[in-house]
């Protein structure tokens, strides 16, 4: 998802039970309409998406207009910070320089790099923010409209300018420099991420302890739901349309978000491609996995580990998930139907 210049803000704040969450891949499950009295539910527009927090145990509704006000100055910090649409944002003025020019960034841009390069590493580079530029080569950009293959010429030359080991940081500035003209970075994909994990923190930081934070689909819990229950999520089946339930998973102290490919795509020659892009090839991934779901103690993990194993795939990404402890559940096609496979960290927490 792709954060965009901020819009109209129409703050909402009601009492609630089960609301649909904003993703499309995931969704509020098991509510009893008794229980829609025991939480407050609040959020708006942000980042191109939108936010939603749901708070059991209080107090009143009044009692959360200043808690409200503050969450959105959060979000719009981060939006300010790394939208790649903002043309003063930091991103933008990093993605604007010339090789070799040093950007001045926040603390916040230079954690959500430095927390990205480590995934990076331990992903193998399945998840990179600079794969930018095969993005939009392939029309999955924010300009989109380009639904056809790329040359392997204009494949190769995109790949050129991707992998963060291009970009060097420097922390006491902090600062960023690419080292290759034309490499861009692309932090939505974990500054969602990033903004519930302050969200959350800030929610710790008021004694708030029932508490489900959502971002564009990213969330993370804490304490339980409406009537005492776990916060519980439906991930989606893989199919358009059909807005079905393939696992539901119970939420405690930690963070959720979910990966699918078959949202976004374009058809040729009775084929599809969709805008996962493994980084290392320059083409969209083909080996049938819909999606991939990771449970983590950030969001920010959550959302850049389950891109990395849908770029990986079932056999690697199982691998993966396995070897690092991942808790991780895959949804893949088999034979005109659905398969799916869990890590060993998911299925000994998970409900089954």
């Amino acid at each position: 998802m792709v954060m965009t210049p901020a819009i109209s803000r129409r703050k909402f704040v009601t009492r609630t039970g089960c609301l649909a969450l904003g993703a499309p891949l995931l969704s509020l499950v098991g509510c009893d309409q008794g229980e829609f009295d025991e939480a407050i539910s609040f959020g708006g527009p942000t980042m191109g998406t939108s936010y939603n927090i749901k708070l059991v145990d209080v107090g009143s509704e009044d009692d959360t207009q200043d808690l409200a006000r503050t969450i959105d100055g959060i979000l719009d910090t981060v939006n300010q910070h790394m939208s790649t649409y903002l043309p003063e944002s930091e991103l933008s003025r990093f993605n604007a320089a010339d090789m070799a020019t040093w950007t001045p960034v926040s603390d916040d841009t230079m954690t959500v790099v430095e927390r990205s390069r480590r995934l990076h590493h331990i992903t193998g580079g399945a998840f990179d923010p600079t794969v930018g530029p095969i993005v939009d080569l392939w029309g999955f950009g924010p300009k989109g409209g380009r639904e056809r293959i790329p040359r392997p010429d204009e494949i190769e030359a995109a790949v050129q300018t991707v992998g963060l080991d291009q970009v060097e940081s420097a922390s006491e500035q902090p600062a960023l420099l690419k080292t290759t003209q034309g490499v861009r970075l692309d932090l939505s994909g974990v500054a969602k991420g990033f903004a519930v994990d302050l969200v959350a923190e800030h929610l710790d930081s008021q004694g708030i302890v029932n508490y489900l934070v959502e971002v564009g689909g990213e969330l993370r819990a804490r304490g339980s739901g409406p009537g005492g229950r776990p916060w519980r999520v439906g991930i989606e089946k893989p199919t358009l349309g059909s807005n079905k339930i393939q696992q539901v998973v119970d939420l405690g102290r930690e963070a959720m978000a979910t990966s699918g490919d078959y949202r976004i795509f374009f058809e040729q020659d009775g084929r599809q491609y969709a805008h996962i892009i493994d980084p290392s090839t320059g083409r969209p991934t083909e080996h049938g996995l819909a999606s991939a779901t990771v449970l983590a103690p950030t969001t920010l993990e959550a959302d850049a580990l389950s891109t990395a194993l849908l770029v990986l795939g079932l056999e690697d990404g199982l691998e993966l998930a396995s070897e690092l402890e991942i808790a991780a559940f895959f949804v893949a096609r088999h034979d005109g139907t659905f398969k799916t496979a869990s890590s060993p960290a998911f299925r000994s927490r998970a409900e089954v």
